[in-house]
């Protein structure tokens, strides 16, 4: 019986097709389960060391695993070429503001539901079609627009108060700017990987590391700085802030491979996915419950990931 290779050639290996226009869809998925889990374990570190310490586990301990994959990656396809100034100017973009990005996400966090501070920041495919299509002139079909809305319908659904609770601005307002500042990161890194001639794996590989090495520079200088406290703390547990980095190094490898094959707007719509694997961390680990209205905007983020696959 003919199989076929990854490329969709003819091979007698046995193995299963996976089509190559497929390949930004499952490194997708496979990013936000991991985010998922960062997440998670972030929030855990949040008590102790702060929302700054809990923002620099992300970084700190993903640099490690960053090294990990750029050897590895290195190994198959030899180092990269000489980077050029576009590529540094959109990486330090891109790597400063999903700093913001992430203090102001675990900061909605520390206000609400878990769930739901995902929710919140999940606005963020309508702005980054927005600033994709402006910035990188990248496409916005009607089957995208579509799954776009349904996915940001879902998300706000997600994100109303339960019955007898009140709509606070707080989080409401840090959650929007999460989604705002992690939806020009993406725009930075998209632009940054398309800067870099060499394949895709290596190109993401060395602009995750870039931008981990700078994160980790800037947010440990500033700790230093402001919250020495914080700092103890984060080395303190150590454990848990290494299950943070693996799980964050790892999902934004995913993430940069995804954006070097398909538009950023495709790519954070599929990504809202990470809002079901959000409410079962919810569910299963923090014992949340999730309300109709919640399930009513699960089944909209369904609809959009649906769609968004056949865009």
């Amino acid at each position: 019986m003919a199989c076929y290779r990854l490329d969709g050639q003819a091979s007698n290996s046995g193995q299963a097709v996976i089509p190559s226009e497929w390949y930004w869809a499952i490194f997708t998925v496979i990013a936000a389960a991991a985010q998922t889990l960062r997440n998670a374990a972030q929030r855990q570190v949040t008590g102790a060391a702060g929302v700054f310490g809990a923002t620099l586990v992300r970084f700190l301990y993903g640099l490690p695993f960053a090294v990990l994959f750029f050897a590895a990656i290195v190994s198959v396809h030899g180092l990269p070429p000489e980077p050029d100034a576009a590529f540094w100017a959109w990486t330090v973009f891109g790597a400063v503001l999903q700093i913001v990005a992430t203090g102001l996400l675990l900061a909605a966090m520390n206000e609400r539901n878990f769930a739901v501070a995902i929710a919140y920041s999940r606005t963020e495919p309508v702005q980054i079609a927005i600033f994709g299509l402006i910035v990188l002139g990248d496409p916005l079909t009607l089957l995208l627009a579509v799954a776009i809305l349904a996915a940001t319908l879902g998300v706000l659904c997600l994100s109303w108060p339960k019955s007898g609770m009140k709509l606070e601005t707080r989080p409401v307002v840090l959650g929007i700017l999460a989604g705002s500042a992690f939806a020009m990161s993406a725009i930075g890194f998209r632009a940054a990987v398309q800067e870099l001639d060499a394949p895709f794996t290596l190109a993401a590989t060395t602009m995750l590391l870039t931008a981990l090495i700078i994160q980790s520079i800037l947010m440990t200088g500033f700790m230093l700085w402001r919250d020495r406290t914080g700092l103890s703390a984060v080395a303190s547990a150590w454990k848990i802030s290494l299950m943070a980095g693996a799980a964050g190094a790892t999902a934004t490898q995913l993430w940069f491979f995804a954006f070097a094959l398909e538009s950023a707007a495709r790519v954070r719509t599929l990504g809202v996915i990470e809002i079901l694997f959000a409410q079962i961390v919810s569910a299963r680990l923090l014992r949340e419950g999730a309300t109709a209205r919640e399930l009513i905007g699960i089944a909209l983020v369904i609809v959009g990931v649906v769609v968004v696959l056949n865009a």
